[in-house]
């Protein structure tokens, strides 16, 4: 019975998929909940640390998915040798990671350290800039302690155990909380802080992150025959340098996809906060929303490198079809509840009629490219579990900053091809830079995917 044997299979690739891919996103969903754990209570404080919280925020970031996007090369690599047995090769391959991690963190720390010319580039109001760097330079010191627990994740997801990730990142969430009371009121003796002490309670969050899973990974015995952090070795520049050529694209990929964000919202900057806020409000609704099929891509990879390692292409290629299927499954229902409920989700932001008149039409957009996000975050996560990683930077690059945002300033504020429509046409920009993206992602994981099976025969048949 072919097609009961297939649904079987699609169950069951399914239920591994969606085992792995929970977990994942209720710990991405915890480290999106710390931000707006920090920009509540920054904004309780004071509208200035308010402003300082957002405004660090929108630096470091963009350069905290770079660092994290980079690192991602340790999960499809974990995930292979882990398919194939490997396991007395998985420890080393993470000790070298925990080196570049160490490298990476430190160097992205010393940059928010430093970062004070691009408030300047940005013509921030000169009261803000001090706050914003106290707060910038208390998140700097936490850049290596959570680059180090990034490895360590990755190590984890790779051996498809996902859940420390989501227990540690729902303590990360609990402990952020009194961390942030304290520096920011001034608690139990200490001054208070404002934003300065938001910076720090996010470092010191950091390094409990840090703590909690190198507890983990010491204790739990699923790891002890990988003990990576069983013994000291010293840096090797030739795993480092594997790491790096997969996952620095992977970093760039990450980097160009949030900072066409950030260059949209400094666009709109000048129409005015009406705009400004109906803006924000969609693009934070989406960046939720965004994080469920962000998850179901890292699962992917985790799937695919594990299939690769057991010498499975074609059950590679078929984990790969239905992690998309799923993504595209819940693009239905979130493309759905957001047509039906723009104005209701508007309304949880904000009272104001206008704002909320003008964050409904733009979640309209948001809706629309479900669809393409889904598939384009779910084939780069395939891909990242074939270890094709530098034509996916490329094909990233060219649709967001070739395609989405040209077409989006010429809609958006020229009259070019018409008058012009302000942020809608930035939002339509979006969808055509997502859209290419989808359908160059997608075409590239066949052809990997086929290029695998096809490998595979010819090493079967001897050729």
């Amino acid at each position: 019975m072919p097609a009961l044997s297939r649904l079987q299979r699609v169950r069951t690739e399914l239920r591994a998929l969606l085992a792995l891919a929970t977990p994942i996103i209720i710990a991405q969903l915890a480290y999106t909940a710390i931000g707006f754990v920090d920009t509540v209570m920054s904004g309780r404080f004071s509208a200035q640390a308010l402003a300082a919280v957002a405004l660090g925020n929108s630096i470091w970031v963009p350069v905290f998915l770079l660092m994290t996007g980079i690192l991602l090369a340790t999960t499809p690599k974990v995930a292979q040798r882990f398919g194939a047995g490997q396991r007395a090769e998985i420890g080393p391959l993470v000790r070298q990671a925990l080196w570049l991690a160490l490298v990476v963190g430190s160097l992205a720390g010393a940059a928010l350290w430093n970062a004070e010319f691009v408030l300047h580039l940005m013509n921030v109001d000169p009261a803000l800039i001090e706050p914003a760097m106290g707060y910038l330079r208390g998140v700097a010191f936490g850049f290596p302690c959570v680059a180090l627990f990034h490895v360590l994740r990755c190590y984890s997801d790779g051996l498809g155990r996902t859940r420390p990730s989501m227990v540690i990142g729902l303590l990360g969430l609990l402990v952020n909380i009194p961390f942030n009371y304290v520096l920011i009121y001034g608690k139990l003796g200490l001054p208070a802080l404002g934003a300065v002490g938001c910076g720090w309670a996010t470092a010191m969050g950091m390094a409990f992150m840090l703590l909690s899973m190198v507890w983990w990974v010491r204790r739990a015995p699923i790891y002890k025959d990988t003990t990576p952090l069983q013994r000291f070795e010293p840096p090797r520049w030739p795993p480092i340098k594997r790491l790096l050529g997969i996952g620095m694209p992977i970093g760039i990929s990450v980097f160009a996809e949030s900072s066409i964000f950030s260059v949209i919202a400094l666009l709109i900057g000048g129409l005015g906060a009406t705009v400004v806020a109906g803006h924000q409000i969609a693009l934070n609704f989406a960046s939720l929303v965004f994080m469920i099929p962000y998850s179901i891509g890292m699962a992917a990879t985790v799937r695919i490198g594990q299939a690769l390692g057991r010498g499975e292409p074609r059950e590679a290629r078929f984990a790969a079809g239905v992690s998309i299927v799923t993504a595209l499954a819940y693009a239905c229902v979130s493309a759905s509840g957001m047509l039906l409920m723009r104005e209701q989700i508007a309304q949880i932001y904000t009272p104001a009629p206008e704002v909320i008149a003008l964050a409904a039409s733009l979640i309209v957009y948001a809706a629309l490219f479900q669809f393409s996000d889904a598939i384009q975050v779910t084939a780069a996560g395939a891909l990242r579990g074939y270890q094709d990683t530098r034509a996916t930077m490329i094909m990233t690059l060219f649709a967001y900053w070739g395609i989405g945002l040209p077409v989006g300033y010429v809609l958006g504020l020229t009259d070019l091809l018409g008058a012009a429509s302000g942020p809608a046409g930035l939002w339509e920009g979006l969808i055509a830079g997502l859209t290419c993206a989808a359908l160059m992602l997608m075409l590239r994981l066949k052809r990997s995917a086929g290029r695998r099976i096809q490998l595979s025969l010819a090493a079967s048949q001897g050729l």
